[in-house]
């Protein structure tokens, strides 16, 4: 009897365990959904910024900018800034350990080449880690479930100005790219320097002619002129780039949790089958003791 009253509590354990995972999982089924049509929606602004950017950069030629600067000889500080985007909140599978883990990795590279690594840690988990790592962390960043652009933009704008003053060579971010439902692999962006923008030259062919493989430049008029436009445009291109790696990283971590949570209810369903076979077992077992001793003592009885 004592064997099937452990059971049935265990059951019961389990059982409000699998009301729990099943309250997150459709709880994070809502903060996905709603996180979903944000990184979506921010993903073709960002990609027009960029394809903005190359044109204006094809009209001018050869194109000079602060924040194009790729640091060479003395310039170089040995400094490089990384922003690793983790959770505030456990329960979401491997989502923090793999971003952690391609971090490190990352770091590790960079510091066998001689450079220092200045760390800006978003989320509670992260910092934990690097805390518990004995590293250095130069700035705590605030993570909510709803990144908002004004907290993103001066983040951007602080790393900005720390490489256009030369204080660091590049920046880097860490994050979790969400790419699909059902796909989302760890990344290590490089967001500063940005990359090499096209001159605008046209590859000609023998005869002196444009290549037929290459598409004719389409000619803009622009106001006001290209390089003010440039200038504004680079920036931009740099805040709504880290803006989006804050979003799919959102986006990701409710996607762990929800898949983390349903495999938990799942696993707290198959248990309570489990266990309920075994409490059958013991009740059976224990009724046919009970009825063994009764046929005895009837035995005993007529005797």
């Amino acid at each position: 009897m004592a064997k099937a009253r452990a059971i049935v509590k265990r059951r019961k354990a389990v059982r409000n365990i699998r009301k729990i995972t099943k309250t997150m999982q459709m709880i994070a089924t809502a903060k996905f959904q709603k996180s979903l049509k944000r990184a979506i929606g921010t993903k073709p602004y960002t990609r027009k910024v960029r394809e903005l950017v190359a044109e204006l950069a094809a009209s001018i030629g050869d194109v000079e900018h602060p924040l194009l600067r790729r640091p060479e000889g003395e310039d170089l500080t040995h400094k490089v800034a990384m922003v690793v985007i983790t959770s505030n909140r456990g329960l979401a599978g491997a989502y923090n350990g793999s971003v952690l883990r391609t971090s490190v990795h990352s770091i590790r590279d960079m510091e066998s080449e001689g450079n220092t690594i200045e760390l800006y840690v978003g989320g509670k988990k992260g910092v934990s880690y690097f805390n518990f790592q004995k590293r250095p962390i130069t700035r705590r960043l605030d993570m909510t479930d709803t990144p908002k652009f004004a907290d993103v933009q001066v983040l951007a704008d602080q790393l900005m100005e720390q490489f256009t003053e030369g204080k660091i060579d590049a920046v880097y971010v860490a994050y979790m790219n969400f790419q699909s439902a059902g796909v989302q692999k760890p990344d290590v962006m490089r967001l500063l320097p940005l990359a090499s923008l096209p001159t605008g030259k046209k590859d000609l062919g023998p005869a002196g002619q444009p290549s037929p493989e290459v598409p004719e430049q389409v000619v803009y008029e622009f106001s006001p002129d290209p390089k003010s436009l440039l200038d504004e445009l680079l920036p931009l291109t740099v805040r709504s780039t880290l803006f989006q790696a804050f979003l799919d990283a959102t986006t990701s971590e409710h996607v762990a949790r929800m898949i983390a949570m349903k495999s938990a209810t799942d696993n707290a369903d198959k248990m309570v089958k489990s266990l309920t076979m075994r409490y059958n077992r013991a009740r059976q077992s224990q009724i046919t003791t009970e009825l063994a001793e009764i046929m005895g003592g009837v035995e005993a009885m007529k005797s």
